[in-house]
This record gives structure tokens, C-alpha cells and sequence, in this order.
């Protein structure tokens, strides 16, 4: 997989002179990894087909399709697409009036969001303010305000012992194991560790390791892995007791979840050279 510092794109997105500059991606298999980076801008980087993993400074975010990820001027982040990638990447100027997300966060994408979003990448870099393009830049970041929030996100914490575990556990995730169990990997008590990753993360064990199942099973879930394999992976005893954790953490099944968010009709990716005609999905 190519890692990069950066996307390439025609125009340096900090540099331009506009309130949001907008453009689509096409990120062919295996996908592209890039390495820690960050913008003077916020970025709204939203996912039509594939799933996307961003690490951001303290947390792991998952946007799977029709979501996006905001993540805040300055923030330094990491980005990583698995296999073949189409989505939109929209550069917000830190000086528009308009109230947006201070923090990083992933939102569900309405239909007049993502159309907002191909209309203004079809935009060129330098069009007009004042006019009809302002208009549509404006309403477009007032969407992106409205958006709902999407719970797809897994802190992460520093601690160089839990960070092992971390890795032992993305690795091999249908190991579940107790908690005692996890601890003694670490070389920690089990009250130790609770006590780092609340500290941390905010979150229980039980909760954290619940949280990750459930990135872990969209991310392949995305990728076309059956219901029955997701949990099969995750170390569940049946389908139907992951399909009941899903549901208590997220309000719905999973394949309800993931219809909703695969739905989509055609739309013509463009950008700063780039432009490509999305079939839409059978």
C-alpha cells in the first residue's frame, strides 16, 4: 500500500483564497496510507464507496459510506483506505461565520450534503464570491453544522502498556479473554489497567473493547463480509448475540445499518483534474 505525506491535488487547499475548496478522490487498490499530517484548514472528508480509517491525535475514527469525518484546522491526523476508494474532500477556511465543529467528530451524510459536496467540487478552485457559488458554499457548511453525529469513534490512549494490548487485540480480535487476562499481558494489575484507560479514554474495558468490535465489524462489514463471519471473527458465539450488541450500541441491526449507508446513485467525482462518472453500486 503507498504511503504518502500528503493527497496530491493541483492547488495547495491552505493556499487558496476561497471559504471551501472541494474536490473528489479516486484511490484505486490497495488503497494509500498517509503518514501524520496537518492543515492551516478544517476538513470535511466524506466516503461514497470504501471505508476510511483516521487516527487523530488521541482517537481512532472509522467513516464508512455515507459519512464523513470533520477533523479541525491544526489537528494533526493520519489517513489510511483500504482497497478501492471514492469520496469527497472539502478544505473549510477557519474564518467562515458559521458555526462548525470544534472538535474532531463523524457525521452521517444526508442526501443534500453529499450533493452540496459534488456540486461544489465541480466548482473551479478560484470561482466567483458574491454570487450563485457563495450561496451554495454557504448552505453547504450549513449542512455540515446540522449534521448528525455518528458514534464511530475509539480514544485511544497513551500509555505505552495499554498500547500494546491494543495492538494484540486488533490483531487477533476474536481473542476475547478477560480483562485480568489482558492485564496479566501487559504486566498489569487488573485494577491498574482500569484505572489507565479510564484515565485515558474515558471508557471502561468493556466498553472500550465493545466500541472497537463494533469499527472493526463496519470496516469489514464495508468490505462485504457476511453477518455470520463478522461475528464468526469477532469471537461472538452466534450471530445473534453480536447482532444484539450492535444493536444496544448503535439502535439498529448491523445490515440495517450498513443499507443505509451503501445506498447511493451516481455522481461524477471532480476536482482539480480529476473527474469520473460513480456507477452506482448493484
Amino acid at each position: 500500500m503507498p504511503i504518502l505525506d500528503s493527497l496530491e491535488v493541483e492547488n495547495d487547499p491552505d493556499q487558496v483564497p476561497r471559504p471551501v475548496v472541494a474536490f473528489g478522490m479516486i484511490l484505486e487498490a490497495p488503497g494509500i496510507e498517509l503518514g501524520p499530517h496537518r492543515h492551516r484548514k478544517a476538513q470535511l472528508l466524506f466516503t461514497l464507496r470504501g471505508v476510511l480509517t483516521c487516527e487523530v491525535e488521541s482517537g481512532l475514527w472509522l467513516v464508512p459510506p455515507n459519512c464523513a469525518i470533520w477533523i479541525p484546522g491544526g489537528a494533526q491526523h493520519a489517513l489510511k483506505a483500504s482497497g478501492t476508494f471514492e469520496g469527497y474532500n472539502a478544505f473549510v477556511d477557519p474564518a467562515v461565520d458559521i458555526e462548525l465543529p470544534g472538535t474532531c467528530c463523524t457525521a452521517a451524510v444526508a442526501p443534500l450534503l453529499r450533493e452540496l459536496l459534488i456540486r461544489a467540487a465541480s466548482l473551479p478552485v478560484d470561482y466567483p464570491e458574491g454570487g450563485r457559488e457563495s450561496h451554495l458554499v454557504t448552505l453547504l457548511l450549513e449542512e455540515v453544522a446540522a449534521a448528525p453525529v455518528e458514534r464511530l469513534h475509539l480514544p485511544m490512549p497513551a500509555n505505552e502498556r495499554l498500547r500494546r494490548i491494543i495492538e494484540m487485540m486488533i490483531a487477533n480480535p476474536a481473542a476475547r479473554g478477560t480483562m485480568a487476562s489482558w492485564a496479566r499481558r501487559a504486566g498489569l494489575s487488573e485494577r491498574s489497567l482500569a484505572r489507565i484507560l479510564t484515565r485515558e479514554t474515558g471508557m471502561s474495558f468493556g466498553r472500550w473493547r465493545q466500541q472497537l468490535a463494533i469499527l472493526l465489524a463496519l470496516q469489514w462489514m464495508a468490505k462485504g463480509a457476511s453477518v455470520q463471519q463478522v461475528a464468526l471473527d469477532l469471537g461472538y458465539e452466534s450471530a445473534g448475540s453480536f447482532v444484539t450488541m450492535f444493536r444496544k450500541a448503535l439502535g439498529t441491526t448491523p445490515g440495517r445499518y450498513m443499507s443505509t449507508r451503501t445506498r447511493r446513485t451516481g455522481a461524477v467525482l471532480k476536482g482539480p483534474g480529476k473527474s469520473r462518472e460513480a456507477a452506482e453500486d448493484s
